[in-house]
């Protein structure tokens, strides 16, 4: 039995305001052409289908075509379970129907389909989150978990408002429910366990939505059941095997979805399993259709020549540029007419001496202008250029301004956007 794991499609997903529907449409794509090279028999998606909980019709038209895609009309079954950025009820509406096409669409964790024919295959229920299914004259028994939060589980996690507490009775719970669904597990079928949920002592990246108040909706390695042969995990976005237990692996995110996930690359876990054997595992990789890339520069002309060079190369940019003086309103547009997609245009100002601190006895004796000029230079170490005392000149109505038009003001909003001041 070959199976693929992967999770954390995150499906609607922005990036600092950029869809990113594109980039996964072709990874799906891809990820079905992988199915198909590999001979894959099964297909696991460990949760977060959305980013979320409404998504846009575009990202559910494009999830259903995609498992439409891997069940291949029924003959290779396609297990979903819902993650914490998914709607259990919306992601389960649709499940009844994907019965008929090989797809099993689980939103809550005490959801499931009745019995009966399933896609070209047969599903057996046995009760919450527990089934088996007959997948070429082998016998393949799933443990089910969606996203375990509280509210999901309908179960006060603990009455006690201590974090060790709330993490050892959240822990327990969930191995609990997979205790009681484990035992089904056999001697002569592939016994798999599935779920979305934070292991201790994964690692994390910036772009997952915790679902951990204070450290507490932890489990521990040891929670799954013993007997399975393979634990197939969604919530972390990068790939890795389970400390502490070394038959759970997370699948990880498809895309880079932050700065924080440049260093890796992405995957999805090609599992060979047959009944008693331990599962053979190893890494597909996935192309990286549109990476993120931080460029530093040195200039302001630097940095125009960079994007210039690098104008249809498909990258999303944060750029970083090392200068002594603050970008002016033609500096930051001939950036954007050299490169689209950038994301963050961040200057690094060199400071240009001590800067001027203002003394608390002179307060009373400087003007507005002053205690302003004194106040840039302590936290940009540069003096505003006449531009921008020009303009806050206006704003407070100091007396001697220079006049400052409407295009001064939507530069110095572009400014302050840019600069995450």
């Amino acid at each position: 039995m070959r199976i693929l794991h992967t999770s954390d499609w995150h499906l609607g997903k922005y990036l600092e305001g950029y869809s990113r529907l594109d980039e996964q449409e072709q990874m799906i794509g891809e990820m079905v052409d992988i199915v198909n090279r590999e001979s894959v028999d099964l297909v696991l998606i460990a949760g977060d289908i959305y980013d979320t909980m409404n998504p846009p019709s575009r990202a559910e038209t494009l999830f259903y075509q995609g498992v439409k895609a891997l069940a291949d009309g029924g003959r290779r079954p396609v297990i979903v379970i819902a993650g914490n950025h998914d709607h259990p009820d919306r992601l389960q509406a649709a499940a009844h129907l994907a019965q008929d096409h090989g797809v099993l669409l689980m939103g809550m964790p005490d959801f499931m389909v009745p019995s009966g024919p399933f896609g070209q295959h047969h599903l057996q229920v046995h009760g919450q989150g527990a089934v088996t299914l007959d997948i070429q004259g082998q016998k393949v028994v799933f443990n089910l978990l969606p996203y375990p939060s509280e509210k999901r589980l309908n179960q006060v996690l603990s009455e006690s408002l201590d974090e060790a507490d709330l993490q050892r009775s959240y822990s327990e719970k969930v191995q609990e429910r997979f205790s009681q669904m484990a035992v089904h597990f056999k001697e002569d079928t592939i016994n798999i366990a599935m779920s979305h949920l934070f292991t201790m002592g994964g690692e994390t990246t910036d772009s997952e939505r915790p679902i951990q108040i204070g450290g507490g909706l932890v489990v521990n390695a040891n929670a799954f059941p013993e007997r399975s042969q393979y634990i197939a995990l969604g919530h972390l976005h990068r790939a890795q095997q389970v400390r502490g237990n070394e038959k759970a692996y997370y699948a990880g995110s498809p895309l880079q979805y932050s700065r924080s996930e440049v260093g890796y690359a992405k995957v999805v876990k090609i599992v060979d399993l047959e009944a008693g054997a331990d599962a053979l595992v190893r890494d597909v990789y996935l192309t990286n259709y549109k990476p993120i890339e931080t460029w530093t520069c040195h200039s302001v002309q630097e940095a125009i020549d960079r994007c210039e060079e690098n104008h249809d190369r498909p990258t999303w940019v944060y750029l970083e540029i090392h200068t002594d003086k603050v970008l002016d309103q033609e500096d930051i547009r001939a950036i954007k007419r050299a490169k689209k997609d950038l994301l963050g245009i961040q200057p690094i100002l060199q400071s240009d001496g001590d800067p001027a601190l203002i003394q608390d006895h002179k307060i009373d004796e400087m003007t507005m202008a002053e205690l302003f000029t004194g106040f840039f230079k302590k936290e940009n170490g540069v003096a505003p250029t006449d531009q921008v005392a020009n303009i806050f000149n206006m704003l407070v109505g100091e007396e001697g301004q220079d006049e400052a038009d409407q295009t001064d003001a939507e530069w110095l909003e572009q400014l302050y956007r840019g600069t995450d001041h």
